[in-house]
């Protein structure tokens, strides 16, 4: 029988020819089934009497099926493939950062084991003798205390008291009693007295104080360490013992003016 005309029919497949080829002869064989003569005109053909599927159908399907089921395989494997890649790298990641750890574990403890070695060196080093205490000082000789400053009444016998010790240290002569004497004859004891009717006043150097010395006879005879007031008491009696002393030998020797 010749191959039906099909428009197209020289592109197609191998397979695909097979298939229209199987499928005629079907129909050419229904045919003749159906217009032998004798036969059962009533008789229905059933699918169990016909042919399932042709041989070069059952072929392409099963061509078909595998094509598809090697996809699927193939990116199962790849899926696979990937899963396990993955998780050799975070195996691998996880160990590194272990072995990381590790190592400064091991750095730390090294560094830890080399200061205690360096404490216990310091440690072990014998200490350096004590230097011997240096000789303390002898404490200095306390220094003796001052005397008390001598204190004397504010009147006629504390003033020729306290001039007596002035003249005792200068070196100058004279007694309690002749001081006072000449004092008594001199000012009655008034140490502001002052004469301004005699000579002296006449020549305008009037006689002051207790013992009435004039101020050049004062101001000559002055004693150090006393005041330079003719009217002070102690400076007056000493300047006047001190120029009798040197006229007269000491105020005990003068009985009058002088």
């Amino acid at each position: 029988m010749p191959l039906p005309s099909i428009p197209g029919y020289n592109r197609l497949t191998k397979t695909h020819k097979y298939s229209v080829a199987g499928i005629a002869a079907a129909g050419a064989a229904t045919l003749a089934f159906a217009v032998v003569p004798g036969g059962n005109a009533d008789a229905k053909t059933t699918a169990q009497e016909l042919p399932s599927k042709p041989v070069s159908q059952q072929v392409e399907n099963k061509t078909q099926d595998e094509g598809l089921a090697k996809p699927s395989a193939l990116a199962s494997k790849q899926a696979k493939d990937e899963a396990a890649k993955k998780k050799a790298e975070e195996e691998a990641a996880k160990k590194a950062a272990e072995a990381k750890a590790a190592k400064e574990r091991e750095v730390k403890q090294a560094a830890s084991r080399s200061t205690t070695r360096i404490e216990q060196v310091a440690d072990a080093k014998p200490a350096a003798p004590a230097k011997p205490a240096a000789p303390a000082k002898p404490a200095a000789p306390a220094k003796p205390a001052a005397p008390a400053k001598k204190t004397y009444p504010d009147n006629l016998d504390g003033w020729i008291r306290e001039s007596l010790d002035i003249m005792k240290e200068k070196g100058i002569p004279g007694s309690y009693e002749g001081i006072h004497r000449n004092i008594i004859r001199e000012s009655g004891g008034d140490p502001k007295a002052i004469n301004n009717w005699d000579i002296n006043a006449q020549n305008g150097v009037p006689s002051k104080g207790l013992l009435q010395v004039i101020a050049p006879t004062f101001q000559a005879y002055h004693v150090e360490g006393t005041s330079w007031d003719p009217y002070d008491p102690v400076a007056n009696i000493t300047a006047a013992c001190n120029y009798a002393a040197d006229r007269y030998g000491s105020m005990d020797n003068v009985n009058g003016p002088y």
